[in-house]
């Protein structure tokens, strides 16, 4: 029986551990599925946790001439970097949560929407900038325990990761999925039509929600048992297995 879609129109890649390598490369192959899906009619885009003047060089070197999901959702662009949505914390809720960071002794970055911080650069004046996430990373996985806790006390946050080591907080309702929503609106489809890859929680909505969800061979547990298939890794070129085995 063929794995086929020939009802996909939309490619949704998450970035790293997923389209990068663990060196932040773009594999020959990765690439060339990417263009042979484009070529096919089939649009593809990043949905990533990171922020755009990180991601917006890779977009420009696949020639992806489609939107952006950006900060988990936190902001959405076109690929002339028109802005069409954001969502910023409210800011003494950052700094609320920049002070649990600091109790914890963990490393934080915070991504405002023309900067990004971290510990050891915190920002002078928080009320001077609008801020679209605040992360805790630390292989004390008690210490994130701890964080989650003292985290879940507040109502409008949506709490994720990027890897088992870390925690990501956004606005409430803001993620991948819904992210991807406002692109198929956009677009004039449906998340029917979407292929989404991805390998962390940050994924797991848009990989559940999705049309056909893919988790990396390297994905955590949990997102490789809501996923409708496996593929390789992101150092074995998983995202161009994907493309050639439910696209090509």
């Amino acid at each position: 029986m063929t794995e086929k879609r020939d009802d996909i129109q939309l490619i949704a890649l998450d970035m790293d551990g997923t389209l990068l390598t663990d060196d932040l490369e773009v594999s020959e192959m990765n690439r060339t599925m990417i263009t042979k899906a484009m070529d096919k009619g089939v649009k593809v885009m990043l949905s990533t946790g990171r922020w755009l003047d990180f991601c917006y060089s890779y977009a420009e070197s696949l020639q992806l001439n489609n939107y952006l999901v950006t900060v988990n959702g936190g902001e959405i662009w076109t690929s002339t970097k028109e802005l069409v949505e954001r969502h910023v914390h409210a800011n003494e809720l950052v700094v609320k949560m920049w002070n649990i960071g600091l109790e914890k002794d963990v490393h934080m970055w915070c991504v405002s929407t023309d900067q990004v911080f971290n510990s050891q650069d915190r920002p002078k004046d928080f009320d001077a900038h609008e801020w679209l996430k605040i992360g805790y990373s630390t292989e004390d996985i008690d210490k994130l325990k701890e964080i989650r806790k003292e985290l879940s006390v507040f109502d409008d946050i949506e709490i994720t990761n990027s890897l088992p080591t870390n925690i990501e907080v956004n606005p409430s309702g803001v993620n991948k999925a819904n992210g991807l929503k406002r692109v198929c609106k956009e677009l004039g489809i449906t998340m029917d039509q979407v292929m989404a890859v991805g390998d962390s929680m940050n994924d797991k909505k848009m990989i559940m929600q999705a049309g056909l969800g893919i988790a990396m061979g390297n994905a955590q547990d949990q997102i490789k048992e809501v996923a409708d298939a496996v593929t390789d890794t992101n150092n074995n070129h998983g995202v161009a297995k994907a493309i050639e085995r439910f696209i090509l």
